[in-house]
């Protein structure tokens, strides 16, 4: 794969071994290539300045400039830059402060599923991620864009593999009604399909699974 293909990375943490492990854990992936490392928040800065990669793995809580200021720093010049933040910690303060400075993602550095290569994909396709062990309710209004309740009951059944016959029995609603509370999700969610909306609700945790 050429370089211009690949996805660019900057890791930007300060321990040395922390940073040499995620190096081989993205360039197992051909598509992506780490092009940088920093150990502070000022050097990432620096680097993302002067290598604009796609993506920086940075480090929550650095000496110094911490990765919050950092990513505060680097969208106020480079916003094209997708931010994925990595923390031992999984408070909802830390991850609230996180996006709202920008990042575009925040996983647990301790997670033993943790899959880095492909939380780097995702948000260099433009994806929110969230690590799925942070316990973050004020996130799923985001993620939900406002439905109600009763949208959700509904997005629960369509996502089970109800049609809208079986859903209105179930609720005790008309198929008409039901189909209006489909296609409110959908406009709200900004999908059109069926299977797009399943994919949406699983991916961003709006359903429980079997």
């Amino acid at each position: 794969m050429d370089m211009a293909d690949k996805i660019t990375v900057v890791l930007a943490d300060d321990h040395s071994l922390v940073r040499r492990g995620f190096r081989r854990m993205l360039e197992d992936d051909p598509g992506i290539a780490v092009v940088g490392e920093a150990s502070d928040g000022e050097e990432a800065i620096r680097l993302a300045r002067e290598l604009r990669p796609r993506v920086i793995v940075m480090d929550c809580a650095m000496p110094g400039t911490s990765g919050l200021a950092a990513t505060r720093s680097i969208l106020g010049s480079c916003p094209d830059i997708a931010i994925l933040m990595l923390s031992m910690h999984a408070e909802e303060t830390l991850v609230r402060q996180a996006l709202d400075a920008g990042a575009r993602g925040y996983i647990l550095k301790s997670a033993l599923d943790l899959d880095l290569a492909a939380a780097v994909k995702r948000v260099a396709a433009g994806e929110t991620v969230v690590d799925p062990h942070v316990s973050c309710p004020a996130l799923k209004g985001e993620r939900d864009r406002g439905l109600s309740a009763r949208e959700l009951e509904v997005l629960q059944l369509i996502c089970d593999g109800h049609s809208n016959r079986e859903i209105g029995a179930r609720l005790d609603l008309s198929i008409h009604t039901v189909a209006v509370h489909r296609a409110n999700i959908m406009k709200a969610l900004g999908v059109h399909k069926t299977a797009e909306l399943v994919v949406y609700a699983i991916h961003n945790g709006l359903v429980n699974l079997p």
